[in-house]
């Protein structure tokens, strides 16, 4: 078996898709190690909600990824995870531009981790911070995810 942290660099060196939300929203992974992952996207008109301003739930997706792949660095062969709880502070509108998400391992636990991530913009202003609580799942948890 493999680590999850061996796949996410096989994703980055191409050798296998990444997620297809990634496609979707048109986020990338920049970096990983254990324990920290920064995810990049380019907010364009597409992405805007009813006001005009970037979708709250794009934001919340990028920092999700962002999070998951700090988390996912962490585990171990034949170890996944589902996250339990998911929280987020929109501190900044934004309407198009490059947004950097910074996710990483606060407090890693046998099964219950949390992790955060910063969201900036390309002058590394502050536009929204996120939490996630996470569930490391093995054996038969952990098939078929």
């Amino acid at each position: 078996m493999t680590k999850m942290l061996d796949l996410i660099h096989m994703m980055q060196r191409g050798e296998i898709a990444p997620p297809p939300v990634a496609a979707l929203i048109g986020f990338t992974l920049a970096s990983v190690e254990p324990g920290c992952a920064v995810v990049e996207f380019e907010a364009t008109p597409r992405h805007a909600n009813p006001m005009g301003t970037l979708h709250g739930g794009v934001l919340c997706d990028i920092a999700d990824a962002a999070m998951g792949m700090a988390w996912a660095s962490t585990l171990d062969e034949g170890e996944t995870f589902t996250t339990l709880e998911l929280k987020i502070n929109f501190l900044k509108p934004v309407w198009t531009g490059k947004l950097t998400a910074t996710g990483r391992v606060v407090q890693g636990g046998r099964t219950i981790g949390l992790v955060e991530c910063d969201v900036v913009d390309e002058k590394r202003r502050l536009v929204a911070r996120a939490s996630s609580t996470v569930m490391t799942l093995r054996g038969a948890q952990a098939t078929g995810r």
